[in-house]
């Protein structure tokens, strides 16, 4: 089984959570760092297949559309995440990123949507 590893969207990838995520050892990658910024919603769960990660994001909505789409083509993706509630404190995220990382593994994300 391997750790989890995460793809941070441009719409949830606030620096100090970022920031806050790699120091509690969460191999992660954003946007930026992968040349992505600006991708459509569409085009980032190909960009987190493509590097093995699953995606953390804040945008429900399409990205709940996103995987059931997956889904009924038979098709898979290597996980979502998301954060219904943005208003959360930065500390917060980072507690419930990190601590569902911590427990899941690249094997359980895949094709999984996780509220947390």
């Amino acid at each position: 089984m391997s750790a989890a590893l995460l793809y941070v969207d441009e719409d949830a990838g606030e620096d100090a959570v970022v920031k806050g995520l790699r120091a509690r050892g969460i191999d992660l990658v954003t946007t930026v760092d992968v040349h992505q910024l600006g991708a459509t919603d569409a085009e980032q769960p190909a960009t987190a297949i493509r590097l093995r990660r699953a995606i953390y994001t804040f945008n429900v909505r399409d990205f709940a559309q996103l995987h059931g789409e997956t889904l009924e083509q038979g098709l898979e993706h290597t996980g979502i995440i998301v954060i219904p509630d943005q208003r959360l404190s930065t500390g917060e995220k980072i507690r419930r990123v990190a601590g569902f990382l911590h427990r899941a593994t690249a094997e359980e994300m895949l094709n999984r949507m996780e509220y947390l």
